[in-house]
Parts: structure tokens; C-alpha cells; sequence
């Protein structure tokens, strides 16, 4: 019996008109996308631009995303044609690409991501996406090309001059804009609130709406409505990193524990003293 593969939940929410709840995950741990998926998050995101994950570790952290329903998406490291289709072949539902700056950086991307007539992407098959070749080989290509999605990152002034052609690209899903790359390249680091910044996150989601794509971002419960009211529907808050190191300095706190001031590399010119 042929076999299809797996639908997007969060495709399936986003065409629906509804909203997309995502959540961060810097540990490799497959209990962290565990704990993350059974509080009821429709999509967990993982990385490899950042974070030295291995191809193992993301194939497993699929998995338990998969066995819990929920969609995983990898932000992938910009290198060969493979680092863009791996995640895909290994069940990913979507890839995130950092730093696109222009309609051709867009066009290039589809082109590897997609499978003809939308691209040119390099075909398999016998990998986890089409069960193992056990998906018909023309439904493969159709259903990848629409159940799985394609995030471009909009991370920079230069990106920003070219929105509108970069959104025009056909074949890719999403504008996601990262609001601290941008607040630092602006010269503003980390004030995401900075009216500069506000400004190029309203006309990243009117540029998405105009061309027919998706618009994400990062945000906080604390602007969650604002970021809906300015067409954001694909919305990531929280990381498992800041909700673990915050329990632990609650509770460290609450003991009487003093946690130390000493810089992040711990030697400070002082190895082999005790």
C-alpha cells in the first residue's frame, strides 16, 4: 500500500488563517523537544547556524517532535546545497534560512529546496520524508513541495532594501524577521522595541502580505497581540534555555545561593590554582 507523508501542522493552522505558537530549543536533549511538545506548542525550533548540534542529534529531536505530532523546524548553517535538504530528508517539516539579503539569495534558496517545476532540488527518497521509498516517487515530489516550508530570515538594512523582491520570489513560505540581528546592525543591540526596529518589523509583515507569504518573528507574551495585529501568524516565544536558567536561579535564590560573578571562562588567568 503507497504511502504518504507526514502533513504539516503548521502549514495546515496557517492556511487555515489561524496562529502558529513556536518555541526555541538550544538543548540537544530530545526530553527538552519532549517537554516542549507535550506543553502544546505547534512547532519546536532547532538549529544549526548557532548551535553545535550534530546531524544525529537533529534526526532524533525530529523524531520525538514527530511522535508527539508536532512540527520541527531546523534553521539550517548556509554552506552546500546538502545542509539545506538534510533536514528535510530526515522529516523536518520546514528550514530556516539565516540572512537572506537579496531576490536572487531567495531564488537560489528555492531552488535547492524545491523539487521541480519550483526547483531544481536534488531528489532521494529513500530517507525518513518519503518513508524509505515507500512514498510513490511523483507523490514524493508533489507532497514535499506542499507540506513542507520554506522560512527565509530578514536579519538586516540591506535585506530590508530589497524586501519587496525578495518576497516576490515564488516557491518559499515565510518572512521571518529577527528582530536582534537587525537591532544590532542598526547600531541599537538588543533594543528590539527601538522605533527603527518596530518600523522594519511592520514593513517586513506588509511585505509578506502583499506577495502572498506568511510573516513570523520572535516575540513575547507581553507583545504576542501586537505582533497578530500587525499580521504576524507564525510567532515564537520562550526558549528552553531562559525558562531553565530562571528556575534554577528561583530556585538558587530562594535557598540563599549566590551565584558566582566570575566571567563565563573560568580561569581568568588563574589555571591550575586552587
Amino acid at each position: 500500500m503507497a504511502r504518504t507523508m507526514r502533513r504539516s501542522r503548521t502549514l495546515e493552522i496557517l492556511r487555515a488563517g489561524g496562529i502558529v505558537n513556536c518555541f526555541k530549543l538550544n538543548l540537544s536533549d530530545v526530553r527538552a523537544v519532549q517537554i516542549a511538545a507535550n506543553a502544546g506548542f505547534d512547532t519546536l525550533w532547532t538549529c544549526m547556524e548557532h548551535i553545535g548540534n550534530t546531524w544525529s542529534t537533529i534526526e532524533n529531536q525530529i523524531l520525538a517532535a514527530k511522535a508527539n505530532d508536532v512540527d520541527m523546524l531546523v534553521r539550517i548553517a548556509r554552506g552546500s546545497y546538502s545542509d539545506y535538504i538534510k533536514p528535510l530528508e530526515l522529516d523536518a517539516s520546514g528550514i530556516m534560512v539565516p540572512h537572506v539579503m537579496s531576490p536572487e539569495d531567495a531564488a537560489s534558496v528555492v531552488g535547492m529546496t524545491r523539487f521541480p517545476p519550483l526547483g531544481r532540488r536534488a531528489v532521494d527518497g529513500g530517507n525518513t520524508d518519503a518513508a524509505f521509498c515507500a512514498v510513490p516517487f511523483t507523490d514524493y515530489l508533489i507532497q514535499a513541495n506542499r507540506e513542507r516550508f520554506i522560512i527565509l530570515q530578514i536579519e538586516d538594512p540591506i535585506a530590508l532594501e530589497n524586501l519587496d523582491g525578495i518576497a516576490d520570489v515564488e516557491g518559499f513560505d515565510m518572512l521571518f524577521f529577527g528582530p536582534g540581528d537587525f537591532s544590532c546592525a542598526l547600531g541599537f543591540p538588543g533594543q528590539t522595541n527601538h522605533p527603527e526596529v518596530r518600523a522594519a518589523r511592520k514593513k517586513v509583515a506588509e511585505s509578506a502580505s502583499r506577495h502572498g507569504k506568511f510573516a513570523g518573528t520572535v516575540g513575547t507574551i507581553a507583545n504576542r497581540q501586537e505582533l497578530i495585529d500587525e499580521g504576524y501568524t507564525f510567532i515564537s516565544i520562550g526558549a528552553d534555555v531562559v525558562g531553565l536558567g530562571a528556575y534554577c536561579a528561583g530556585i538558587a535564590d530562594a535557598c540563599g545561593a549566590k551565584a558566582s560573578d566570575r566571567p563565563v571562562s573560568l580561569y581568568e588567568g588563574t589555571h591550575g590554582r586552587t
